[in-house]
C-alpha cells in the first residue's frame, strides 16, 4: 500500500491510498466467496462450486460494488492505524481511480483529533474543599423529620409560623402578563416557615384564613435554579384551601425509636451526622474532580475538531429539553424566557461544549501517558456487577452488546485517569 497524507488544517486531513494487486487480488476472491453463497450452480452445493466458475454466474457491477465496500473500508482502517491517526467521524471517500480488480487509487478526507499537549499537571497544587456538619445542620434534619411525622388538625383562623396551608396559585410575569410555565400549583402542600420555597413567598401566606385570596409580586433571586426565572418578577395569585395547625412530635428517644432502627436520640443524631458527612463528601468530590479536570483541559492544548462540539452541544441541549418536560414547558417557551433565537442559544453551550469535549480527551491522553488500561477480567466483573442491578433480562442482555461493553470500558478507564491525576496532586485527596 501507498499512503500519503495531506494536512488540510488542524482537524482535518487527506489520506491518498494506492493498493497493491495482491490485496485487491484477495479482497476480490473474498467478495466472489461472499456473493457465492446465494448463487445456485447445478451440480454443487450453494457456495461450494469453485470460485471461478461462481464468479461467472455474478452480475460484474454487483461484484464490483461489492468489493469495493469492503476494500475501501479495509485500506482506510490500515492507513489510520499506520498514521496512528485518532478519527472522530466516517471520512468522505473519493475514488480517484479504479480498474476493477487490479488498480485502486482512493482519496480520503477525515476529521481528526490531533495533537494533545497536556499540561504539567504533575506539578498542581489544588486543595480539596473540606467538610464539616454543624449541630445546626443535624437539627434542620430532625426538625425535617418532625415535621413529617407531625400531626396535623384543620383551623379556621389566621395562618402562623408552623402551619401548613394548602394552596391554588398562579405566576405571570410581571411586565408582560403572560403565564410563566411551572410557576403554578393546586392542592400545593406548603408548610410555612420551612423557606422551602421562593424566598418571600411564604410571608405573605401569613395572616391569611382557608378561602382568602390573595395577589403580590415577587423578584426571584439571582442565584435561583431555574435560569429563566433568575432576577425575574412575577406576579402571584395565590388562593388558601387550608391552613393545619402542625403539633411536632416531641424529640427523645422514642421518637429516634419510632424513625428507625435507633436506640436512642443520640444514635440518630450520630446516624444524620455520618449520613451528611458522607453526603457532603461525595459532593465535595465531585466538585474537586469537576473543577481540577476543567483546570487542565483549559490549559491543555488541543484544537477541538467541529463536529465533537456540535455533537456534545446536541447533548447538552437534549438534556435541557428533558427537563423542560419535568417543569411543563415547551422548548419555545424555553427560548423566549431567554430571550434567544435557536442559533444564539447553541453559541451559549458552546464554551461548556468546548470544556466537556477537552476534559473527555485529556482523561484519555492521560491513560495513554499513564499507561491504563482495563483488562477483561475487570470489564467482565464489571458487567456481572451491572447485571446484578437488573432484574429484566432484556436490559441485562443489553450488556453483553460490543458497543455497550466499549462504552463501559471507556467509563472505567476515564475513572481510571482521574484517580491517577489526583494521585499526583498535593492535596487532591485530603478529605
Amino acid at each position: 500500500m501507498q499512503l500519503s497524507q495531506d494536512k488540510i488544517n488542524d482537524t482535518t486531513t487527506k489520506l491518498t491510498v494506492t493498493a497493491d494487486k495482491d490485496v485487491l487480488e484477495a479482497g476480490r476472491l473474498r467478495a466472489v466467496k461472499r456473493l457465492g453463497k446465494n448463487v445456485k450452480i447445478q451440480g454443487f452445493r450453494p457456495g461450494k462450486a469453485p470460485l471461478h466458475i461462481i464468479e461467472k454466474q455474478l452480475d460484474q457491477n454487483f461484484l464490483q460494488s461489492e468489493f469495493l465496500e469492503e476494500i475501501v473500508n479495509q485500506l482506510y482502517v490500515e492507513a489510520a492505524q499506520e498514521l496512528k491517526l485518532r478519527p472522530v467521524s466516517q471520512p468522505n471517500v473519493t475514488i480517484k481511480k479504479f480498474v476493477p480488480f487490479s488498480e485502486l487509487e482512493i482519496d480520503y478526507e477525515v476529521e481528526i483529533i490531533g495533537a494533545i499537549v497536556l499540561p504539567e499537571y504533575r506539578k498542581y497544587k489544588v486543595t480539596r474543599k473540606a467538610v464539616a456538619v454543624a449541630a445546626t445542620d443535624i437539627a434542620d434534619v430532625l426538625t425535617n423529620m418532625r415535621t413529617r411525622t407531625a400531626s396535623r388538625a384543620t383551623v379556621e383562623r389566621a395562618a402562623v409560623n408552623g402551619d401548613s396551608v394548602t394552596l391554588d396559585f398562579t405566576g405571570t410575569d410581571a411586565k408582560t402578563k403572560e403565564a410563566i410555565p411551572g410557576a403554578d400549583g393546586n392542592d400545593y402542600p406548603l408548610v410555612l416557615g420551612s423557606k422551602s420555597f421562593i424566598p418571600g413567598f411564604e410571608d405573605e401566606i401569613i395572616g391569611l384564613k382557608a378561602g382568602d385570596a390573595k395577589e403580590f409580586a415577587i423578584t426571584f433571586p439571582a442565584d435561583y435554579g431555574s435560569v429563566e426565572l433568575r432576577k425575574k418578577k412575577v406576579s402571584f395569585a395565590v388562593t388558601v384551601k387550608e391552613v393545619q395547625a402542625v403539633e411536632l412530635p416531641k424529640l427523645d428517644d422514642e421518637f429516634a425509636k419510632n424513625i428507625g432502627p435507633f436506640e436512642s436520640l443520640a444514635a440518630l443524631k450520630t446516624d444524620i451526622k455520618k449520613q451528611l458527612t458522607d453526603e457532603r463528601n461525595q459532593d465535595a468530590d465531585r466538585e474537586f474532580d469537576n473543577e481540577l479536570l476543567e483546570m487542565i483541559a483549559k490549559a491543555t492544548k488541543i484544537t477541538v475538531p467541529d463536529s465533537l462540539i456540535e455533537d456534545e452541544i446536541d447533548r447538552i441541549e437534549a438534556e435541557e429539553k428533558r427537563n423542560l418536560v419535568y417543569r411543563g414547558q415547551t422548548w419555545q417557551e424555553h427560548l423566549d424566557a431567554e430571550g434567544v433565537d435557536e442559533k444564539a442559544h447553541r453559541e451559549k453551550n458552546r464554551d461548556g461544549a468546548v470544556i466537556r469535549v477537552k476534559a473527555g480527551l485529556v482523561l484519555a491522553q492521560v491513560a495513554e501517558v499513564e499507561n491504563i488500561v482495563v483488562s477483561p477480567d475487570e470489564l467482565n466483573i464489571q458487567v456481572e456487577l451491572l447485571r446484578g442491578r437488573y432484574t429484566d433480562p432484556t436490559m441485562q442482555a443489553e450488556l453483553d452488546k460490543p458497543e455497550n461493553r466499549r462504552e463501559l470500558m471507556s467509563r472505567m478507564i476515564s475513572e481510571k485517569s482521574m484517580t491517577a491525576i489526583k494521585a499526583n496532586i498535593n492535596g487532591a485527596t485530603k478529605k
